[in-house]
């Protein structure tokens, strides 16, 4: 990489910091050998679920990691290292561990959670995990079920009411 003077490496470092410290989840991996092609592949991927994948310099990144609930990560910042960033705790996961199937030199290493750190077997089990929206459907799913239960128990009396009365009426008339 071309050398960084040490504003441009100030604002790096204050970008990385912004993002990280708003971030629900942070995976790094290592990408040695990726071509080109796949690195773009693993963005637009990634930018598709909400997240986005940075490759930045390991110091720059260990200063950003400063005062942020990531800055347990920091040791994992050796050699060619890329952080997955998103706002959803699961969605950068998904997105790091099905990428990680398909391409074998693209290797997991840890990340954080809610500040929480997590090794690669975290990550993985992160990402079998239901997403936020998944979640919240089944909650609301959960709340309407007993909702229309009840409504129907309310209208059977109801019903049945109608129905005796209906059966006398015609007991009557015959």
């Amino acid at each position: 990489m071309a050398r960084m003077d040490r504003t441009k490496k100030a604002e790096v470092v204050e970008s990385l910091n912004g993002l990280i410290g708003e971030a629900g989840s942070v995976v790094v991996a290592h990408y040695s050998g990726m071509t080109v092609a796949q690195m773009s592949d693993l963005r637009t991927r990634m930018r598709a679920a909400g997240a986005s994948f940075k490759v930045t310099k390991n110091r720059l990144t260990v200063r950003a990691l400063q005062g942020t609930a990531a800055e347990v990560i920091a040791p994992l910042f050796k050699g060619p290292t890329g952080i997955a960033i998103s706002r959803d705790p699961v969605a950068a996961s998904r997105v790091v561990v099905a990428y990680a199937r398909e391409n074998s030199k693209f290797v997991i290493l840890g990340g954080v959670v809610a500040g929480t750190a997590v090794d690669a077997s975290g990550v993985k089990a992160l990402a079998e995990l239901p997403s936020l929206d998944e979640l919240r459907g089944r909650i609301v799913g959960l709340l309407n079920a007993p909702a229309t239960k009840l409504a129907g128990l309310l209208a059977a009396p109801a019903g049945q009411l109608a129905r005796v009365i209906g059966a006398y009426s015609r007991k009557e008339a015959a």
